[in-house]
């Protein structure tokens, strides 16, 4: 009785792991912010003692979701005040800009030179004096903008003007027709009827992507491709 106890504990505590981790979405390790990795160790850490807790199991689920829902929480709060990821998430700090080194923002990054050098090189940047600006983001990535005499070669450098590439607009978005950007391009909702009907295409509920250049050329992608 107690090993089928175990089992349906332990397979209770996957399931709402699997839960939280849609909850929280897909991020990959480096992207995980300080809350989202505190939240990793220790719902791992709370769903191991769930899948052994033989006599009250609910206390680590409350448990769980508790901190599956505080971190999601904090996710909204940031998306919806931008000036509340200063506290949440942190800022990017200049670890060195033009030529200047900043060990201050060295030492609140938490990093020391050698450190540095080895983020730098494994961005393929062996030599200092290469790099014009280091930003060491809040999700703990290094970004460098190197010296001019360093940076890829671009068209305006060679004094050339390439034909601007022309942009794609969403007419149809999950079904739904954008009718606002249908106006700005000056079309209209029989225009958008008859390509799909060209195309055998029923209802633009049937589309989950629509888009068209400035030229009129439609680009369509289905709900479900093949089936009709």
């Amino acid at each position: 009785m107690r090993f089928l106890v175990l089992c349906l504990t332990s397979l209770g505590s996957f399931g709402a792991l699997f839960l939280i981790a849609k909850l929280i979405g897909h991020k990959q390790i480096a992207q995980l912010d300080f809350f989202d990795y505190i939240t990793g160790i220790t719902v791992g850490s709370i769903a191991a003692e769930m899948a052994t807790e033989l006599e009250e199991p609910w206390k680590p689920l409350v448990a769980m979701l508790l901190y599956g829902g505080v971190t999601v929480l904090l996710s909204i709060l940031s998306n919806r005040l931008p000036r509340a990821r200063k506290y949440l998430n942190g800022t990017p700090t200049i670890l060195m800009d033009r030529g200047k080194l900043y060990r201050e923002n060295l030492k609140k990054a938490k990093l020391d030179l050698s450190e540095f050098m080895v983020m730098c090189r494994q961005q393929g940047y062996f030599d200092l004096t290469s790099i014009q600006t280091a930003v060491f983001e809040y999700n703990g990535k290094l970004t460098i903008l190197p010296v001019s005499s360093q940076r890829p070669v671009t068209p305006n450098d060679l004094n050339l003007s390439p034909k601007q590439e022309q942009l794609f607009t969403e007419l149809i978005m999950d079904g739904r027709i954008l009718e606002d950007n249908l106006k700005r391009m000056g079309l209209n909702l029989t225009w958008l009827e008859k390509q799909l009907k060209e195309r055998r295409i029923n209802s633009a509920k049937d589309v989950f992507l629509a888009l068209c250049d400035p030229d009129l050329n439609l680009v369509l992608f289905e709900q479900n491709p093949g089936k009709k």
